[in-house]
C-alpha cells in the first residue's frame, strides 16, 4: 500500500512566507528558506511553494528563492505561481525544483498541461485547482481564487488528468484557513472518479482533520500551512497517530 503524504505548504509574497483565510488576510509566516529547510529536517514527504502574487502581478516565480530552498531540503519539492510555459518550467527544474504547479495559465490554455506532461513527464506536473460551492456546485476560481469560472470541479480535473496531469491538488476555498477540516465529500468523489493522487488543501485545524481525509475523503497527500508554519502541529507527532490509526505513512 502506498503511505499517505504530509505536505507544507509555503505561500511566498514579497519573498515571505505568509498564510490567509479563505485566501485574505494574509499575515507573515517567516522565512521560506529556513522554513523548508526545517521542514525537511522534521519529517514533512514533500513540500511545496507557491509564489500566490505570480499569477496576479503578472511576473515569474522567483527562481533564485527557489534555487536557495532546493539547496536546503533533500524531500521533493513542489513550485507554483505564475508558470505558463515550457521556459518557465525549464528553469524552475534547473533551479532544483522537482514537480511545478500549473493552475490559471492551465485553465485559460488546457494545451499547456499537454505540452508540459509530453516535455518533462506526468510525474512532473501538478495541475491545482482551487474552487469553492456557489449555488451546491463547485467551481473552479482563477488568480488566487479572485476570479470565478464557468468550469465545474469534477470535469476540469477529468479533463486535466486526460491531457496528463500527474496529480490535483484540490483547494477547498470555503475551508481554506478556517481550521474546520478538509472538504472530505468532494475530495472522496474526486478520489473515486480519478486514477491520479488528489493532494487534499484547505482546512486543516488538528490531527482528526488528517486522519479524517485520509479515511472518509481518501485523499492521498494532505496539505496543510499554518498549522505547521505556527508549530501548531508537529509533523513527527502528527506521523505517530496517523500510523496509530494505521494509515501507513513514512516514519
Amino acid at each position: 500500500m502506498l503511505t499517505k503524504r504530509i505536505i507544507p505548504c509555503l505561500d511566498i509574497k514579497n519573498g515571505r512566507t505568509v498564510k490567509g483565510v479563505n485566501f485574505v488576510d494574509l499575515r507573515d509566516a517567516g522565512d521560506p528558506v529556513e522554513l523548508a529547510e526545517a521542514y525537511s529536517k522534521a519529517g514533512a514527504d514533500e513540500l511545496v511553494f507557491l509564489d500566490i502574487s505570480a499569477t496576479e502581478e503578472r511576473r515569474k516565480t522567483l527562481a533564485d528563492l527557489v534555487l536557495r530552498v532546493a539547496e536546503k531540503v533533500n524531500i521533493p519539492f513542489t513550485v507554483g505561481g505564475g508558470i505558463s510555459s515550457i521556459e518557465d518550467v525549464d528553469i524552475l527544474l534547473q533551479n532544483g525544483a522537482d514537480k511545478v504547479s500549473v493552475n490559471s495559465s492551465a485553465v485559460k490554455n488546457p494545451q499547456l498541461i499537454n505540452d508540459l506532461a509530453a516535455k518533462f513527464g506526468s510525474q512532473c506536473i501538478t495541475v491545482a485547482i482551487d474552487a469553492k460551492q456557489i449555488n451546491g456546485q463547485w467551481i473552479v476560481h482563477l488568480v488566487g481564487g479572485k476570479v470565478p469560472t464557468d468550469l465545474k470541479l469534477l470535469d476540469w480535473a477529468k479533463e486535466v488528468e486526460k491531457r496528463g496531469a500527474g496529480e490535483i491538488l484540490f483547494t477547498s476555498m470555503d475551508n481554506d484557513g478556517t481550521k474546520d477540516g478538509f472538504a472530505n465529500e468532494v475530495l472522496c468523489k474526486l478520489s473515486e472518479e480519478l486514477n491520479i493522487p488528489i493532494i487534499a488543501s484547505g482546512g486543516a485545524g488538528n490531527m482528526q482533520h488528517f486522519i479524517d481525509t485520509f479515511t472518509k475523503g481518501k485523499s492521498d497527500a494532505a496539505l496543510a500551512a499554518s498549522v505547521f508554519h505556527f508549530k501548531e502541529i508537529e509533523i513527527k507527532d502528527l506521523k505517530q497517530k496517523l500510523q496509530d490509526n494505521k494509515i501507513p505513512v513514512r516514519l
